[in-house]
């Protein structure tokens, strides 16, 4: 038994872990990381188990730190997979310092390219791009299943300071990050942000969507609203939006929040 746990805002993680999943060839179970965190205890055992998330700022999310931190590892086999769309940098040796003092000792870190989502610094990917980032991911996913399936091992350095420096800007940054999301007047409060946030980050008050203090800037509700009517700081509503083009909204829904 794999159990596969992940997070994922736009679907560019939940695409990898669901084909590692089904290319591995073994029973597997994948668990929402959001909906985890959320018990009293967090228990990680299986033949194997896998964590995927998606590099924010050179780190891992927040939620995905503190998913590693509070839990128990009973298995005999790890793998990080990181996904990342401009780069990765220090992100895998940031939380691999972490895993090491949880005493598994055959663990996998790897990397996995995808679309970059971060549209309100970077801008909306051209459809291009997207096709060669997702060519991209479809290869390294593949490499990940069959590391997977064979138990490879690796390791990694665990010193990069300017990457921790970035993460630690970039996690002070997102106590307040909640409170510039912007709903527009074309929100037809169908309530899809509410159902896509993998941190329940948002509540429908109103019919209008308000962003807490739990949201961890995964710019899912940005990017899966299908009236473009939530944005971020000066970010422009005409700007297109992205999530990737073989996850709908009823997989990245799917799983209990």
């Amino acid at each position: 038994m794999i159990k596969i746990y992940y997070f994922s805002g736009t679907g560019n993680t939940l695409w990898s872990a669901k084909k590692i999943a089904e290319q591995c060839g073994e029973k597997y179970e994948l668990i929402n990381i959001g909906a985890e965190s959320k018990k009293d205890e967090i228990v990680l055992e299986a033949d194997a188990v896998l964590i995927l998330f998606p590099s924010y700022a050179y780190g891992a999310p927040l939620i995905v730190n503190s998913f590693v931190k509070r839990a128990v590892f009973k298995t005999p086999y790890l793998a990080l997979f990181v996904t990342y769309g401009t780069s990765p940098a220090g992100t895998l040796g940031n939380l691999y310092s972490v895993i090491k003092r949880k005493g598994v000792k055959a663990v996998y870190s790897g990397k996995i390219p995808a679309v970059e989502n971060y549209i309100p610094m970077f801008g909306s990917p051209k459809p291009g791009t997207i096709d060669k980032r997702v060519g991209l991911q479809k290869e390294s996913t593949k490499e990940a299943a069959l590391i997977v399936k064979e138990r490879r091992i690796n390791s990694i350095g665990t010193f990069r300071p300017i990457s921790k420096f970035v993460w630690v800007l970039f996690t002070a940054g997102i106590k307040i990050f909640y409170k510039w999301y912007r709903v527009g007047k074309d929100c037809n409060g169908c309530g899809i942000c509410e159902k896509v946030c993998p941190v329940s980050a948002i509540t429908m008050r109103n019919k209008r969507p308000v962003h807490s203090n739990k949201c961890e800037h995964c710019q899912g509700c940005i990017n899966w609203c299908p009236v473009s009517a939530i944005n971020f700081g000066f970010m422009s509503p005409k700007t297109k939006r992205y999530h990737h083009p073989e996850i709908g909204i009823t997989d990245i829904s799917a799983s209990d929040k």
